[in-house]
């Protein structure tokens, strides 16, 4: 089911860059100095489609970056708190393991002899067990 609904996202968005990358196939010039736009050591041709398509990878993974260095804290709890309940449930096995000796042997019931209300002991009147 993931995959189909992966496959239902994923190719209707390849044709939709690929459809932009036919439609904005011209080339635009980038620079780096905001004075001199004219200057070739600053600045770079590259075809539109290309460069909307690297901005947009650039800033998901910018934003990727940012929430998880912002959600470091809350990793490092779960981190600190895995470990606490690790040792707990160590320090309980220790306790139980400890604590399982102490406890006495159930001592069995005597089976009681003799007839009840409906015959011998632990049979019903048809004498079957019960």
């Amino acid at each position: 089911m993931r995959k189909f609904l992966t496959a239902l996202v994923v190719i209707p968005l390849g044709f939709v860059l690929v459809d932009f990358a036919i439609a904005n196939r011209h080339f635009v010039t980038v620079s780096y100095d905001p004075l001199v736009s004219d200057d070739s050591s600053l600045s770079f041709s590259l075809p539109l489609f290309l460069l909307l398509i690297v901005v947009g990878v650039l800033g998901v993974v910018a934003g990727g970056s940012a929430v998880w260095l912002a959600q470091g804290r809350w990793r490092r709890a779960a981190r600190r708190n895995e470990a606490e309940a690790r040792s707990a449930r160590a320090e309980l096995a220790d306790l139980r393991a400890a604590a399982a000796p102490a406890k006495p042997d159930p001592q069995r019931l005597p089976v009681p002899t003799g007839a009840g209300l409906y015959g011998p002991v632990g049979r019903d009147k048809q004498r079957a067990t019960l």
